[in-house]
């Protein structure tokens, strides 16, 4: 008599969550044990990170309980931390078990890729989880609360490194929020430095110029100044060494946005990876490995041009879809689904009321892309909570 098949999914981020929603709906009853694993009880919207990192909305409209999500009568889930994976034995190590499978999905979420810039992952601050997120929301708003007591100026000095979509979308907001702060604190706005530096010759690399143009001058207008084609060559406890004249702006406020790279455990593991990220097949599955999926940050795959697709929360939900459904598939002895990306658009905030987006051909900017990230927020939402979720956030138009 043949045992029921195991899966594990590991991590409970966009493609984690997805795939333990399509398989508790595919899967018949007794057909397959699920058991998902996470860190936290909760489930956490990467996306919408920035603002409460900025302070402009509340931590608990950035999560949701993983209990809220999923049919705990049908998914097992473990709140631990994955220590190893051992595809040889088909076991995961936790730091309190052991897990064996038939099936695995890795889905661990990314780590901050410093590029090797001495200090940074010492001394600066990076949007990656709610506890993260916490630190630096109250990290802003302390250097206020010095600054009326000692009046060192690099209290109210903010950096933040990296000008690709977090970055963007982090400073639009901390723009916003410091204006907040200096009339609740009666400090003058001029006071106040904020600073974006970008390696790469533009903000928002590979987006349509246009609209790059157009985000520099909406964040330009609301205080921030850009060193742009500037790198940081280093990270202090007092600011950043910036360019190849090694100026320095001194800063008790550094923000990490300039890279993500794969998780270390699947490096360790010993799939073949470049930065942490594995080169998977057309199935979703680890080289050798054909009951290990691997999908989200720590995936590797390339458009028609050869170009790899960033790690975005979209392309991670179809991930998170299809693998469910070639796990499912393969229990059944059906033939598994290629993936096939496709692209809804996207769209990056710059603050209160205003964005730049693409959605197909069309170029979006201003009010118009505002309400269209809003909407794209609500349709996640919808999507693994209904819309008694969408109303909890209180996300509407």
């Amino acid at each position: 008599m043949s045992s029921i098949p195991k899966i594990v999914i590991l991590g409970a981020g966009y493609a984690g969550i997805l795939a333990a929603q399509r398989l508790q709906k595919d899967l018949n009853y007794n057909e397959a044990d699920v058991t998902l694993v996470n860190r936290h009880d909760y489930h956490y919207f990467t996306t919408h990170l920035h603002m409460p990192a900025a302070g402009t909305d509340k931590l608990d409209n950035a999560r949701e309980q993983i209990s809220k999500l999923v049919d705990e009568f049908k998914i097992d889930v473990v709140k631990s931390n994955v220590q190893e994976i051992i595809p040889q034995e088909k076991k995961v190590i936790l730091e309190d078990g052991t897990l064996s499978y038939d099936h695995l999905i890795i889905c661990l979420g990314g780590e901050p890729e410093t590029f090797g810039i001495p200090g940074m992952l010492e001394n600066a601050m990076t949007i990656r989880s709610i506890n993260s997120v916490r630190k630096i929301r109250d990290h802003i708003e302390a250097q206020f609360t010095a600054y009326k007591v000692d009046k060192k100026p690099e209290r109210l000095t903010f950096v933040v490194g990296g000008a690709g979509f977090t970055g963007i979308e982090f400073i639009g907001e901390l723009a916003d929020r410091l204006q907040e702060l200096c009339r609740t604190h009666g400090i003058s706005r001029s006071e106040v430095k904020l600073y974006n530096v970008e390696a790469a010759p533009t903000a928002l690399p590979g987006f349509d110029p246009e609209l790059v143009e157009y985000a520099m001058k909406v964040l330009q207008n609301k205080g921030v100044t850009f060193k742009i084609g500037v790198a940081i060559k280093e990270c202090l406890t007092d600011g950043v060494i910036v360019g190849e004249n090694s100026e320095k702006i001194h800063a008790n406020t550094v923000v990490w946005t300039g890279g993500i790279r794969g998780n270390r455990l699947v490096e360790q593991a010993g799939f073949e990876a470049m930065r942490g990220r594995v080169k998977i097949d057309e199935y979703l599955r680890a080289p050798g490995h054909e009951n290990v999926y691997i999908i989200g940050d720590s995936s590797l795959m390339f458009n028609e041009e050869g170009r790899p697709y960033p790690p975005t929360a979209q392309i991670s939900m179809q991930q998170g879809v299809l693998c469910a459904q070639n796990i499912v598939a393969a229990i059944r002895g059906q033939q598994p689904k290629k993936f096939v990306f496709s692209n809804k658009g996207t769209v990056a905030s710059l603050g209160k009321g205003e964005a730049v987006g693409v959605v197909g051909d069309r170029k979006l900017k201003g009010f118009v892309a505002a309400q269209l990230k809003k909407v794209i927020d609500i349709r996640y939402l919808f999507i693994i909570g209904g819309v008694s979720l969408v109303m909890k956030k209180g996300k509407f138009l």
